[in-house]
């Protein structure tokens, strides 16, 4: 906090503001713990010393490449510092050791050919331009040099792009550890590279500020040998959004594989008795359906594609949009009150239909899932007591089923693709790249979007 002696009359400061967050302006007078501030903007404020910042003024117009460097390091100076440099297409800021990136929404492909992969190899971190490739080339160089493994961590808000920043930073590790095979066989690093498309499809999903946010986290461990080359790995999953499943607020999307089942091909979509997504519960919540950037349809082919790649085998494809379109019959399955007092059965036809063809396409019995659904079996010591529920009740048991179904298929995914890639037990060192889930907070979130969050990540790195 600024300190009511740290300003006077001609001093330069940041104050905030409800519609620009921060702005900066001259100091007219001081009052006691206040001064009146004229602003560039031409307005004049009052504002508390304590709430003020001083303001950096001899900052180049483009911004530094390095924030250690500014006078100030507090948050309007980092606000500010982050929008010149993006203002002239500098995504990419070093605070130190941390790298902070700004979400251009647009593909910026010359960014990271091969050569610039080459061009940052080996060099000192600083030494060129901001980019993830530095990051990774510094864990790379550290792990060889003192034989120590490495971890790199990936934080910041929903659609800041830490996925697309962990893609980067696996593919320039691959670069960097990958064997020189001539062999038709798929290397570790591009199956590492290639699961992509299956996770996200299981568990990516829409949100308000991101058509494709990782629900999940995601820590993958590259395991190298003693030469520095890569001789296995391994993807470890956790924290993904179950209640997803249900429940989806408008304008957001559930799983994008949902979705794309819908919009599969013809024989796929009468195969498993689908048809227009809006007609399903699970998806209808929400007045989004089709996303303009996405193709569902072209989608559902490549993660079959991608699914080939990593060994999953038709059968296994099969069962599992089986159990993805089961999810889909089971949220459409309504109750209604039972014959008997606080029971439930299915409401109508419709409803009993639903429930037929989700236990179809879980290959279980239909009148064993109503009975799981409609009933509650408490076991004492001595015997088992069974408890009719009341239709609410029983729709509740219906969407904590759907929900641990998609997420033990999900966990399923997970270890399918590491029996796939194939993990190094004897490895010498790893580099773990950690995909933290993606957060929204729209209260009290006025920060520029970017793959690491000043104020959290200093939260995670001093808790």
């Amino acid at each position: 906090m600024a300190a009511s002696s740290a300003f006077m009359a001609g001093s330069h400061v940041w104050v905030e503001d409800p519609d620009d967050a921060w702005i900066d302006g001259e100091v007219i007078e001081v009052k006691g713990d206040e001064i009146k501030v004229k602003c560039t903007s031409n307005k004049t404020i009052v504002a508390k010393t304590s709430s003020a910042h001083p303001k950096d003024t001899e900052v180049p117009p483009t911004g530094v490449d390095d924030m250690t460097k500014l006078a100030y390091l507090h948050e309007p100076g980092v606000l500010q510092n982050l929008k010149c440099r993006y203002d002239v297409n500098e995504i990419y800021t070093y605070t130190g050791s941390i790298l902070i990136a700004v979400n251009p929404f647009q593909r910026l492909p010359h960014l990271y050919d091969m050569q610039v992969m080459k061009k940052y190899k080996g060099v000192a971190l600083g030494e060129l331009s901001p980019h993830p490739f530095a990051v990774a080339d510094s864990a790379y160089r550290q792990m060889i040099n003192e034989s120590i493994s490495q971890a790199i961590l990936v934080s910041g808000e929903s659609g800041a792009g830490k996925t697309e920043s962990t893609k980067m930073l696996m593919r320039y590790l691959a670069y960097m550890g990958g064997r020189v095979d001539n062999s038709e066989e798929r290397s570790v690093e591009q199956k590492v590279l290639e699961s992509n498309p299956v996770l996200e499809a299981f568990g990516n999903a829409k949100t308000v500020r991101n058509n494709n946010s990782s629900r999940f986290g995601k820590f993958v461990e590259l395991q190298f040998d003693q030469r520095g080359r890569i001789s296995g790995a391994a993807i470890r999953t956790y924290l993904l959004e179950r209640s997803r499943v249900c429940q989806v607020s408008d304008p957001e999307r559930n799983y994008h594989c949902f979705y794309m089942l819908c919009a599969a091909p013809k024989e796929e979509v009468d195969k498993y008795k689908l048809g227009n997504p809006k007609t399903f519960h699970y998806l209808n919540q929400s007045n989004c359906i089709e996303l303009d950037a996405i193709n569902d349809s072209e989608e559902y082919l490549a993660t079959r594609r991608a699914m080939d790649v990593v060994g999953m085998s038709q059968e296994e494809q099969d069962a599992i949009f089986r159990v993805v379109a089961g999810i889909l019959h089971l949220g459409n399955v309504d109750f209604a009150k039972g014959k008997e007092t606080d029971s439930s059965q299915p409401k109508d036809d419709k409803s009993r239909l639903h429930l037929k063809t989700t236990a179809e396409l879980f290959m279980c019995d239909d009148k064993a899932l109503e009975e799981s659904l409609c009933k509650r079996v408490f076991v004492t010591r001595d015997e088992s007591i069974i408890k009719a529920l009341d239709p609410d009740a029983a729709a509740l048991s219906r969407d904590a089923l759907a929900k641990i179904v998609y997420s033990k298929l999900f966990d399923w995914l997970v270890e399918k693709i590491n029996v796939a890639i194939g993990q190094d037990m004897d490895s010498k060192f790893l580099i773990g790249v950690l995909d933290i889930y993606g957060f929204e907070s729209f209260k009290t979130n006025r920060c520029l979007t970017g793959m690491l969050c000043f104020r959290h990540l200093r939260e995670l790195l001093f808790l």
